[in-house]
Order: structure tokens, then C-alpha cells, then sequence
């Protein structure tokens, strides 16, 4: 029935295959939908059979799971809604070239060496693991949602994601595959007690205990505003944003070093000095820099230092030429202690590729401004002092695993200040699932403060210990929890999930050698 209409087949497949990712979280049925696409590709005729299947897997797939982006084209007016249901499937017919690449080699390699079906599962997970990589890289990189994002465990418990640490996202995604070949192949032989021992062990694995959490000392306050997307950009709205961020940024009883944090494009000042007086003009401290650093020391008051999204200006000859997405570090007394600037950059977002070629034809960025951002150098640890040292990813940066720490400088943990008020309901979870990721990945805590959430402290097991739900405006505070010992992926990267990707690669093949002897 399943090769009566393969093409067909695996469409459904792929698509039935998102709904495992939050906020659906059905993750069966991922498992089950890559049992089939893994018995589709094994019975194709040729590598190119394999690909198309392959290809249309990863077309299904990623269009439901991304189709968050679509919401994004609905809070602009330069270009028609209906351009983002146009602009996501295209994007994703673009990265499902790479399951199809996993699926031509793990098909070749196969047919050339005459593999069975559990060589032919170990290759396909091994060029899993190196393609969703390339994903993650190549032209920029995009690799939202890897496909090992559907073994996160609920908010309390990390569910097989706990073996990140030793693993990494992208072998995860290599599991995942593995999973579903083991039982396609028990159900295939009709091995029942493997099969049910199987399906056992995986539903085991999502119930992982974690222990009992640990304490830092470090104390926290994290806002979360609730200012829509229309009003960030509405010029009469900045002061009344500013005095939300404001209420709740005061601090109460405690005198010890509190750390506060405000989220991506919350803030319409600009800190810094230098400007010309032009930039200054229609935010909300009276055309002042230096105004409007002082009313933020006097609001998170003494031993307080803030950590917010902000805008800085790259001027040329008296004019700007571009911007950077900051993170800017304030102290109590209204000083620029540290900045970060975002590296990875949104394409059409924030900066609009190809412009010479596009903006004639009515094309703009979703962001609003006609200011291309710049990108920052890259991962970098800010040493607050007695506020620890941070680690920062402004936005979707967050979903980049091993991009996100400056290994040679671990910081204590990651702030992640994000705007996801664009990207309806799909998207702020699956955001928030990715950030669990890096957390038990690199062994640190991460703290997420979002505009209209979800916002969330997440500490170094991907355990998230408070959130405050979309729509909500409400602060978050406790004290930062504590990194854990540097983990293996932490100090090996991305060279970990490609280890163990040559590693199935070599097991295969000498499991195939074996077999014909």
C-alpha cells in the first residue's frame, strides 16, 4: 500500500511527521512517520527515486513545521500576507534538498554494497546527522526545527534530549532515525518482543529523571512587557512601552546584586552618545542619550545592572549606514558596561539580501527601517562582575548548536532576549524548545526575556524552572541556576554529532561486509 503511491505517501508522511514537534508534541507520531519514509527509501528503485522521496519528505515536513513564518508577512504593509504562504514552501522546497541528499547516498551506498535494511537504517541516520548539519551552515544556515527536536521531554524533564551533553542536537536527529528503523525492522521480521521492548524503551526514555534542581546566587529579574509588534514600531506608543518596562523593573526589598533583563526591541532608545542629533529625535528620552541611560539606572535602581535589546547606529561622513541588534549591559549609575551584537542575522528580516535586485522589484524587509543590519563577530562572553559572566544569543541565534558559546571563554550562563510577537502560535514554542537544546548541550542555564513571550529561565538539564505564557505581561524572579562542568559538546562542538555520524558509518559498512562473507 505504502509503494502504491510513494510520492504521495511520503508527503503524508512528512507532514503527519511536524506534528511531533510543541505545540502539537505528538512525537509518535514523528517516530512513525520516519518508519515509513525509511521503508520508502530502501524501496526505491535508484538513488534518484530515493531523493525525490526523500525531497518531498522534508518538503511536507518542514513547510507544517515552519509555517510560523507566514505569520511574520501579516505585521508588515510593504508586501501582501499572502506572500508569506508563498514564501514558505519555497524556502523549505530549498531545505528539503538535504533528507533527499541523506536519502540518495544512504541508497547508494546501499545498493553499491548490497546492505540490508539495518545497514541501510544505520547509513541513512549517519547522513542525517551530516546533512542536517550542513543545513545549519551553509548559505548562512537555517536549521529550524532539527528533526531531534521531537525527543525534547514537557518542561519538567528532558526526555531523551538528555543525552545532548554526549551527543549534540544534530545526533540526536541521527537517534531519532535509528529509532524508527529499529522497530520498522522488528515489525518487518515479526519480532514481537523486540518490538514491544523497543517501543517500551523509547516511551522509557521521555520519562529521564533529572534529580533534584540546585540553587545559584546570583538573583534575577526578568520582564516580560506584553507590547505587541504595532506598537514597538509606533512612535507614540515608546513611552508608554518605556514606563511598562519600568513598572516592572522596580526592584523590591532585597539590596543584594539583582540582574535585570528586557527583551529584543523592546527599547526604542538609543544608549549610546555620538549620534547626530537627527537619530536621537523620535525616541522616548528627549532626544538625550545620556537622559535616557539615567532614568533606566534610577528605575532597576542601586546594585542592579540590566541586560536589554537595543539598536546601535554604524555612522559614516554624519550619516547612518546601517545598524547592529544589541545587547547592551547598563550599570547602576547609567553606564555602557558591555555591548553584544547579534551575528546571525535573519535574511529578509533584518537585513534584505540581494537589495539591488529586489527592492526595485517591491521587495523590503519584514523589520521595519530601510537600514540594512550589520553582523556582529560572533559568540563572545561579556564579564559583568559580581552579575556573572554572560554568554548572548539575540533571537533565533539561539537555534545555531555549537555556534552559541565562545568555548575559549565560558560564561556562567546565556541570555537569550527575543521578540517572538511575529510568529503566531508555532513558532515562540518551538523557539523556546530550541533554547532547552543549547541549555543541555553546553551545560548552562539560559534565560529568555520575550516581548510577548514565551518568556522563561531554563537552567543546564533543559528543566524550565518558571515561564510566563504568551499574552501575559508579568516579570520572573529567583536567582540564576547553576552552570553545570563543561560538557563534552561543549568542548568538542559539532565535531561530536560528526564523530558519532562516521562512527555509524563504519559500523554499517562493516556490518554490511560481514553479512556477505
Amino acid at each position: 500500500m505504502l509503494l502504491r503511491w510513494p510520492r504521495l505517501t511520503a508527503l503524508l508522511a512528512g507532514a503527519i511527521g511536524a506534528t511531533g514537534y510543541v505545540p502539537l508534541g505528538l512525537w509518535p507520531l514523528t517516530i512513525a512517520s520516519l518508519a515509513v519514509l525509511v521503508w520508502l527509501v530502501w524501496q526505491a528503485k535508484g538513488w534518484k527515486s530515493a531523493a525525490m522521496r526523500g525531497w518531498l519528505f522534508g518538503l511536507a515536513h518542514l513547510t507544517l513545521a515552519n509555517n510560523w513564518i507566514a505569520t511574520a508577512f501579516t505585521h508588515q504593509s510593504e508586501m501582501p500576507a499572502l506572500l508569506g504562504w508563498i514564501a514558505v514552501p519555497l524556502l523549505c522546497a530549498y531545505l528539503a534538498v538535504y533528507p533527499a541528499l541523506a536519502a540518495a547516498l544512504a541508497h547508494n551506498v546501499t545498493a553499491r554494497t548490497r546492505g540490508g535494511l539495518a545497514a541501510f537504517t544505520g547509513l541513512f541516520a549517519a547522513f542525517w546527522i551530516v546533512t542536517e548539519w550542513l543545513r545549519g551552515w551553509a548559505f548562512t544556515g537555517y536549521p529550524w526545527p532539527p528533526l531531534g527536536l521531537a525527543l525534547l521531554g514537557p518542561f519538567d524533564r528532558p526526555g531523551w534530549a538528555a543525552v545532548l551533553p554526549f551527543t549534540g542536537t544534530y545526533a540526536l536527529s541521527g537517534v531519532a532515525v535509528l529509532f524508527a528503523g529499529g522497530i520498522l525492522l522488528a515489525a518487518i521480521h515479526r519480532r514481537w518482543v523486540p518490538l514491544a521492548a523497543g517501543v517500551a524503551i523509547i516511551v522509557a526514555g521521555t520519562f529521564i529523571p533529572v534529580g533534584e534542581p540546585r540553587e545559584g546566587t546570583l538573583r534575577y529579574t526578568l520582564v516580560q512587557p506584553n507590547i505587541e509588534q504595532a506598537d514597538l514600531i509606533d512612535p507614540r506608543q515608546y513611552e508608554p512601552s518605556f514606563l511598562t518596562l519600568a513598572g516592572l523593573s522596580v526592584r523590591g526589598n532585597t539590596a543584594e546584586p539583582r540582574l535585570v533583563t528586557w527583551p529584543e526591541s523592546g527599547l526604542p532608545d538609543y544608549l549610546r552618545p555620538g549620534y547626530p542629533a537627527r537619530y536621537y529625535a523620535a525616541t522616548t528620552a528627549r532626544s538625550d542619550p545620556d537622559f535616557a541611560r539615567q532614568r533606566i539606572a534610577q528605575v532597576i535602581g542601586q546594585n542592579s545592572l540590566l541586560l536589554t535589546g537595543a539598536t546601535e547606529l554604524e555612522i559614516e561622513q554624519g550619516r547612518a549606514i546601517g545598524a547592529y541588534n544589541t545587547v547592551t549591559a547598563l550599570d547602576d549609575g547609567g553606564t555602557i558596561v558591555d555591548t553584544y551584537s547579534k551575528a546571525h542575522l535573519v535574511p529578509y528580516g533584518e537585513y534584505l539580501a540581494l537589495r539591488w535586485l529586489l527592492e526595485p522589484l517591491g521587495a523590503s524587509r519584514l523589520v521595519a527601517g530601510t537600514l540594512d543590519f550589520i553582523p556582529g563577530p560572533g559568540p563572545r562572553t561579556l564579564d559583568l562582575g559580581a552579575y556573572g559572566r554572560a554568554g548572548v544569543q539575540i533571537c533565533y541565534e539561539i537555534v545555531f548548536s555549537g555556534q552559541v558559546v565562545d568555548a575559549a571563554n565560558r560564561p556562567d550562563y546565556i541570555f537569550n532576549p527575543s521578540n517572538d510577537g511575529w510568529f503566531g502560535s508555532w513558532g515562540p514554542p518551538q523557539h523556546l524548545a530550541q533554547a532547552r537544546l543549547r541549555a543541555i548541550e553546553e551545560g548552562l542555564p539560559v534565560l529568555r526575556s520575550t516581548t510577548t513571550g514565551i518568556s522563561a529561565v531554563i537552567d543546564a538539564r533543559g528543566v524550565v524552572r518558571q515561564s510566563l505564557g504568551a499574552g501575559v505581561q508579568d516579570r520572573l524572579e529567583g536567582f540564576v541556576p547553576p552552570a553545570h562542568p563543561s560538557t563534552p559538546f561543549a568542548r568538542l562542538g559539532n565535531w561530536l554529532p560528526l564523530g558519532w555520524a562516521l562512527l555509524l558509518l563504519v559500523v554499517s559498512l562493516v556490518a554490511t561486509r560481514r553479512r556477505h562473507r
